[in-house]
């Protein structure tokens, strides 16, 4: 390796400064002599708390300056958290490295309740995902459901103003900011199934920056990458990104990739699952074969129904 120096676009929040200075120390680590910068970016995402994510454009918002910055040399690598990646990239650019999965399940905070089905009639509960909002709705429908966006720190700050009776959150990106103290409970993946990618962190790059890839290639994970993999293209043959009800997640077992995937209305009546099993090799066919199945059970319409075409 002969690189000295590299540099690192991230957003700015809490969170994903955090996982930034996760993968520069992992490479620290690795590399004693490599120096490393982080590129603090602000992008429209966070520029616009006050409205949803889909009027705005939907989740390719938190990357797209960050991206701009790989594309004009500003910087070396993109760190994300994969659920919030748009199913395709960029021209130029590639996700080759996908650290391991730390924690896939949603999680219940609330200062008052244990657990979700503890809450009492008319609780106001917030989250800023619709894939939530409406698996939730599932489970209880007498439960109020407002939209909350922001970083962590400013979720679990309106929790505690009294703003909501409980949130939900992801469970990676609470335990990445040692807030494990904050959980209540956590959410099975049967209960809400979570967003394709959640839990794991991608490293993005030129496509053609070979020197780089081959320095961040040690950090790959290869089941978080097949398990990744299957998810993102079952969502990408759906034709849906992070703004739509659309959950997926895969497991690996002895070889064996096990995909389930789900659709949901917006009211959460109607609930499309489907779920297929192959070699990891074949991470990708799998994800669009539990795609086309859903499609079989009637996910267009639903989908179409959704964004009112």
């Amino acid at each position: 390796m002969t690189k000295r120096h590299l540099m690192i676009a991230t957003r700015e929040s809490p969170l994903a400064i955090c996982q930034a200075e996760f993968i520069k120390s992992a490479l620290v680590a690795h590399y004693p002599h490599l120096s490393i910068e982080l590129l603090g970016v602000t992008t429209q995402a966070d520029k616009h708390l006050d409205v949803t994510l889909t009027t705005i454009g939907g989740k390719g918002l938190f990357v797209r300056e960050l991206e701009d910055a790989l594309l004009d040399m500003r910087a070396d690598i993109a760190v994300h958290s994969m659920k919030d990646v748009p199913m395709a990239l960029p021209p130029g650019l590639c996700l080759p490295v996908m650290t391991e999965r730390i924690e896939v399940r949603d999680v219940f905070l609330s200062n008052q309740y244990v657990s979700f089905a503890q809450l009492s009639r008319s609780a106001l509960v917030g989250t800023a995902s619709l894939r939530r909002q409406t698996q939730l709705k599932a489970i209880r429908s007498d439960i109020e459901l407002r939209n909350l966006r922001g970083n962590i720190n400013t979720r679990i700050k309106r929790l505690d103003q009294g703003d909501f009776d409980a949130i939900i959150l992801a469970g990676a990106g609470i335990k990445r900011m040692n807030l494990d103290s904050r959980i209540r409970s956590y959410f099975s993946v049967e209960q809400i199934l979570p967003a394709a990618g959640q839990g794991a962190l991608g490293i993005e790059c030129r496509e053609q920056d070979e020197h780089i890839k081959e320095i961040i290639a040690p950090f790959n994970h290869a089941i978080t990458n097949a398990c990744v993999s299957a998810e993102r293209a079952f969502c990408q043959r759906l034709g849906g990104g992070c703004q739509l009800p659309i959950a997926a997640y895969a497991e690996i077992h002895h070889d064996v990739l096990t995909l389930r995937g789900l659709v949901a209305s917006r009211d959460g009546i109607r609930i499309l699952r489907a779920q297929r099993q192959g070699a990891n090799t074949h991470a990708e066919n799998i994800g669009i074969r539990v795609a086309e199945e859903l499609l079989q059970q009637g996910a267009e319409k639903i989908l179409k129904e959704f964004l009112g075409s």
